[in-house]
């Protein structure tokens, strides 16, 4: 195994801090306050592995490394199979980078049950790593799966007036799409007799079955993402978690059903995927108009966000559809830039939040009066959000919609009206709660951002400027897994539009 099996240890790192934890003793407020703190260092010791592995990463290698092979279910011929490539290696770091800063804005907010929510964090944690690292379909379906259980658990236990009702939303939606996908994936192992991901790469199936595969695996995934019209659970369950658990659902979950795209859809179902294309791009426009319509009309700030959410999720499906180079760049960029800035956005909620316990945007008016450094950061990431130029936002964007416009110009008209209306309900947002009439004096008064509020945004402002600045940090990192990728996706359209052209005479283009 190479690199000390460093994906497993970043992997399992979590859960072997969930057994320490389960190991404290005591009264109810050391235990909480123990809890906190190992769960803090788990994820910090998580995060430097992160790290470590990105410094030694191989930008211009466009295949998996660190990777680990050995048997698992040796019987059925499954294995434990990791490695990550220029488009999951960033995504590992992201999961890690955000569930330290979960951690520490859940540190006064999270009053009860405080050792079994840091045990829920890091359960969570190792699942989010594992579904970006995993190399083997049965492995990845594992980790894909278990993420349900904590973020339930997180929404169910600690979340709103309305959590029992989100939380069994959010868990009946992601499970019923999943379903399909596993027995895709039994199809898989049937047709090809292997759950091995670059195996199933290197032997697609038949165009016929690549359909009802493409399906099966779509349903899982654009639930997860979520796409229109699978998307309202959602709103309600941003709206009950608690401000860490929007934070990591909309910085790190929803970004799975988009690398599924990337891992699945486009690889393994090359013919099926551009079969559907039209189907998806379709879709896409109607997700970034219709939820921007609809979060124009909200009255809580977290609903408003999540709506959001959905239609920069639209970009995201746009672009990897394009099936170009340009627009899965643009698309993996959006997606770790949404990452950050969502992440942000939701926790701006929570620090206004925690002083008035209240999401209406109609409860707020003035907050810069006494709330200068706050209403600065919230100004970065809400003009981040609107894709301003110099931010992270605008990069992902920008990209999506050129290649959309390469492909199909009415889509990419419909899809940058999305832009107007995005700047229009956060504009409108921040005027409200920032410069709104200040009759309610209690908005008006609270107290600026205490320091470990400051140094929890801080670091997402400087990334989302430096992402917004130097877009090749990112690029250089992700660009020859994607060219590889569109490559090969392009080349077995080639081949199978050659194989129809001459039905009779498959051995004469043998060498092309």
């Amino acid at each position: 195994m190479i690199e000390f099996s460093l994906l497993s240890i970043m992997t399992f790192l979590p859960l072997a801090g969930c057994l320490i934890i389960l190991m404290i003793r005591g009264d109810e407020e050391t235990v909480g306050k123990n809890a906190k703190y190992m769960a803090l260092y788990t994820s910090l010791f998580t995060l430097a592995f992160a790290v470590y592995m990105v410094i030694r990463f191989e930008p211009l290698d466009d295949g998996f490394q660190f990777v680990e092979h050995s048997g698992w279910l040796k019987t059925f011929g499954i294995n434990y199979h990791m490695g990550v490539d220029g488009i999951s290696v960033l995504f590992v770091l992201l999961a890690t980078f955000l569930t330290p800063i979960c951690i520490l804005s859940a540190w006064s907010s999270i009053k009860t049950r405080v050792k079994e929510f840091m045990i829920a964090f890091l359960v969570l944690e190792s699942f989010m790593i594992g579904t970006f690292c995993a190399l083997d379909t049965i492995l990845f379906y594992t980790f894909f799966e278990g993420v349900l259980i904590p973020m339930f658990l997180i929404i169910g236990v600690w979340g709103g007036k309305r959590r029992v009702y989100a939380s069994y939303k959010f868990f009946l939606y992601t499970l019923l799409g999943s379903v399909l996908m596993l027995v895709a994936i039994l199809t898989l192992y049937a047709q090809v007799g292997s759950t091995d991901i670059p195996t199933l790469m290197a032997n697609p199936v038949s165009p016929e079955i690549q359909k009802w595969l493409w399906i099966a695996f779509f349903a899982s995934f654009a639930v997860k993402m979520p796409m229109w019209p699978v998307h309202t659970w959602l709103p309600d369950a941003h709206v009950e978690a608690p401000t860490a658990g929007s934070v990591i659902l909309a910085g790190v979950l929803l970004k799975m059903g988009g690398y599924g795209f990337l891992r699945f859809s486009l690889p393994l179902f090359p013919d099926a995927t551009a079969f559907f294309t039209d189907f998806v791009y379709w879709l896409s426009v109607i997700a970034i108009i219709y939820t921007s319509l609809v979060a124009l009309v909200q009255t809580d700030m977290k609903k408003l966000i999540a709506y959001s959410s959905v239609a920069h999720m639209g970009y995201v499906t746009l672009g990897i559809f394009t099936a170009t180079v340009v627009g899965v760049e643009g698309a993996v960029y959006q997606m770790l830039s949404h990452g950050l800035i969502s992440g942000a956005l939701f926790l701006c909620v929570g620090v206004v939040y925690d002083r008035l316990h209240t999401r209406e945007i109609a409860r707020y008016g003035g907050v810069v009066k006494n709330m200068p450094k706050y209403a600065t950061v919230f100004m970065i990431f809400m003009l981040g959000s609107v894709g301003l130029p110099g931010t992270s936002g605008f990069v992902g964007e920008f990209l999506v919609l050129l290649a959309a416009f390469k492909v199909n110009t009415t889509i990419a008209f419909l899809a940058a009206s999305g832009l107007v209306l995005g700047a229009a309900y956060m504009l409108v947002l921040y005027r409200k709660v920032v410069f709104g009439p200040t009759e309610h004096s209690d908005a008006a008064s609270m107290q600026d951002l205490n320091p470990r509020e400051f140094w929890l945004l801080a670091p997402l402002v400087v990334l989302v400027i430096y992402f917004g600045v130097f877009p090749s940090a990112i690029t250089s990192i992700t660009s020859p897994a994607i060219e590889k990728l569109v490559s090969n996706y392009n080349a077995h359209l080639a081949a199978s539009a050659e194989a129809v052209d001459t039905p009779l005479q498959p051995l004469e283009n043998e060498g092309h």
